[in-house]
């Protein structure tokens, strides 16, 4: 159990399809958990994420002793970790989606909702788009440029630009990819994104921030 990659499960994600492209891409033992003690165990952990912001906060806080399991695997003993969708932007600092919600706050920022500026953009984003590196990652070991499936009515503004990874366009930029350290959150799902969303996961199984 101590080499587990942790798929953490607080019923707010798309585990069935995550937990299939983790294995399609190569992971030797994914456990689907709750339970704090396997998190501060594993070796990598990915959060998913589908839904609302404050109710994917409602479930991953309501698990006892997650939060802290989480921040003393990743931000204390560095475990590669990988956000995915609201998983992602549930590392701000709140997100504005029906109220105000506190988030991690690992990666500084709110999340918020897609503005529309030209009427031909619809919203929720969705679909596939591409994903720009910015300058300052380009060489990054996880983040590639591609093409990857969107959906989303909300996005994430990191206070800090060095933490913008990767843009995508949809009337305007929007932020594909965060990261920082051992902490990398992608808006787009790898598990819906066939070819490009694999190699993403391989890189994530062999990551060694």
């Amino acid at each position: 159990m101590a080499e587990a990659i942790a798929l953490i499960d607080y019923g707010a994600g798309n585990l069935h399809s995550v937990y299939n492209a983790l294995n399609a891409a190569g992971a030797g033992h994914v456990a689907v958990t709750a339970d704090p003690k396997l998190v501060r165990g594993a070796k990598r952990i990915v959060l998913p994420g589908v839904g609302a912001f404050g109710a994917c906060k409602k479930g991953l806080w309501g698990i006892p002793g997650m939060i802290e399991a989480l921040e003393e695997s990743v931000l204390a003993k560095g475990v590669p970790f990988l956000g995915i969708c609201v998983g992602m932007q549930l590392l701000a600092t709140r997100g504005l989606e029906h109220g105000s919600h506190l988030g991690l706050g690992w990666i500084p920022g709110e999340v918020r909702l897609i503005e529309r500026t030209d009427p031909q953009i619809r919203v929720p984003h969705m679909g596939w788009n591409d994903v720009a590196l910015k300058p300052h990652h380009a060489d990054h070991e996880l983040l590639e440029a591609g093409e990857a499936y969107f959906l989303h009515s909300y996005h994430f503004q990191p206070d800090n630009g060095h933490h913008v990874a990767a843009m995508t366009d949809h009337g305007g930029g929007l932020v594909a990819a965060v990261a920082r350290d051992n902490i990398v959150g992608v808006q787009f799902h790898p598990e819906k994104s066939q070819g490009f969303g694999l190699d993403l996961l391989r890189r994530f199984l062999e990551w060694k921030p």
